[in-house]
């Protein structure tokens, strides 16, 4: 698996929130939604585009993470959490669960 570092602003398709890309970005920093249009991190590749709700947190020490789950395909991917990602949206997503 290779990284393509792509630095993309974006609107999210979920919420409508404007993103502004740093090259890491792959998720809604306001809702944590993501978008399924990589295969490897970066590569633009997947031609499903379908939504990726996030469905689980992992905050811990040693592994920070916000598990996606396509809404289209259902495939699942881990993505780093951000340091201005929503608090209150992970905690949400938490309680869920």
């Amino acid at each position: 698996m290779s990284f393509i570092k792509r630095k993309e602003d974006f609107i999210c398709e979920n919420c409508g929130f404007s993103n502004m890309g740093n090259g890491y970005t792959n998720h809604c920093k306001h809702c944590l939604f993501s978008k399924h249009v990589d295969n490897d991190p970066g590569d633009r590749l997947n031609t499903c585009c379908g939504l990726m709700k996030p469905v689980y947190i992992s905050y811990t020490n040693s592994d920070s993470y916000i598990l996606h789950r396509c809404i289209k395909c259902s495939q699942e991917k881990k993505n780093i959490i951000n340091k201005n990602d929503n608090l209150e949206a992970m905690i949400t997503i938490q309680k869920s669960i």
